[in-house]
């Protein structure tokens, strides 16, 4: 399904017009509170329930293997989609229809957040925000394990030790290395792809039995550049990118905001909450862009924007820069996405087939969970006031007992904040 032609409106055979895409994403992008269960669940209704656009197989599919890409993963599928409906162009509109809106309402926000002397009770929402993502970390990286540890699948069980030595690695880089969190998830999937390499160099067939059954992707030649895009990434990339951090690193300007935005976009293994150790080092320690309480503030606006949650990344480039830095940040993290569904678009049925990736996802894959639960020690640390710790012990309750809404966390947690401040509890 997912190897069909795009451009093609389902039964009709018509192509869905480009001013129809740029509309329907536009609405998604406005409307898309919650991050991508969220988001997925907007797109799976506009293209498979109400449109029918999309056939449920082939949405579930890209789904699937959107998931397997690094970046935001939820914003891949926007894009995907709008490709499969209207072409390069399709997806073009509708990833940027889909980003515009929330990039628009976080840039405004981060103006009043970030600004050297803001209102008390602005002060107090962004206090009170930024203590809750701790709690909205660790709940993230809870949700996730289930779903990655049924990858492993009834293997071994040293492939299910191997599964917890991956997710403590990728939680002590979390806590320790932030600055390197990319090598030790590339490392944590080279070292599964390694340990199942006999399986994995015959193709698919030759898996955990997850994948479907077909014809090895390494006799098709376009195949084999599509179906390696995410290791070609992760190690040659990754150690190549040490050299050029090496050079921004003394800069600190726009090209260190690039080179940081860039890391977010195409080396973030997992999505999402994974960007956090990747950027809390840089913005707060190597650059000095934030403080750690205000880089705390921005995780909490990217999830109450719509929108995909990697616009945090635009918040950081504010710090640094202004508005020019904010928009440069955005356009270098999502280029990546945009590369890999135009380029990778037609390809991407092999690439989930394909048994080396799903081999180097499932090393991968609990690192970057690790990271995330490892990044919640950081993150707590950037708290300076004991009643934020307060709104932190409420906000675990909230999600991790409950199991409520991260995006009505996040406002009770700024609502709580801001009755602090007026109440006269010292800001941070």
């Amino acid at each position: 399904m997912l190897g069909a032609e795009p451009g093609k409106h389902g039964e009709e055979g018509r192509a869905v017009g480009l001013g129809t895409v740029a509309r329907e994403w536009l609405r998604i992008g406005c409307i898309g509170f919650g991050g991508p269960p969220a988001h997925i669940a907007l797109l799976r209704k506009l293209c498979v329930q109400q449109r029918g656009w999309l056939s449920a197989e082939e949405f579930e599919d890209g789904v699937a293997t959107t998931n397997l890409l690094p970046g935001p993963a939820s914003t891949q599928l926007a894009m995907f989609c709008a490709w499969r409906l209207a072409g390069p162009a399709g997806a073009v509109v509708g990833g940027a229809c889909f980003i515009l809106p929330g990039l628009g309402v976080i840039l405004v926000l981060a103006a009043l957040f970030l600004a050297a002397h803001p209102p008390a009770w602005i002060a107090g929402a962004a206090a009170g925000a930024g203590a809750a993502v701790p709690a909205v970390a660790l709940a993230a990286a809870v949700s996730l394990m289930p779903a990655s540890w049924r990858r492993v699948g009834s293997g071994s069980g040293r492939a299910r030790w191997r599964w917890v030595a991956y997710l403590v690695a990728g939680g002590l880089a979390g806590v320790l290395a932030g600055a390197f969190i990319v090598l030790v998830l590339a490392a944590c999937g080279l070292l599964e792809l390694a340990a199942r390499w006999p399986r994995a160099r015959h193709g698919p067939q030759a898996g955990s039995g997850s994948e479907p059954a077909g014809g090895s992707p390494d006799r098709q030649g376009p195949v084999r550049s599509a179906v390696t895009m995410p290791l070609a990434l992760a190690a040659p990339a990754a150690r190549s990118s040490l050299l050029a951090a090496s050079a921004l690193l003394a800069s600190g300007g726009l090209l260190a905001v690039a080179w940081v935005a860039f890391k977010v976009g195409a080396l973030s293994y997992g999505g999402g909450f994974v960007i956090i150790p990747l950027m809390q080092h840089d913005a707060v320690h190597t650059y000095h862009w934030m403080t750690g309480p205000q880089f705390l503030s921005a995780v909490a606006l990217g999830q109450v924007t719509p929108g995909p949650v990697v616009q945090t990344v635009a918040v950081v480039g504010y710090a640094a820069a202004g508005v020019g830095g904010g928009l440069l940040a955005s356009l270098v993290a999502f280029a990546p996405s945009f590369a890999f569904v135009l380029v990778g678009g037609p390809h991407f049925a092999a690439l989930r087939r394909n048994a080396r990736v799903q081999a180097f996802l499932t090393g991968a894959g609990p690192a970057a969970i690790g990271a995330i639960a490892g990044s919640t020690v950081p993150l707590g640390l950037g708290l300076t006031r004991l009643w934020q710790v307060a709104v932190l012990g409420l906000a675990a309750v909230w999600l991790l007992i409950l199991r409520r809404n991260v995006v009505a966390a996040i406002v009770g947690a700024a609502a709580l904040g801001v009755i602090a401040v007026l109440a006269g509890a010292p800001l941070p």
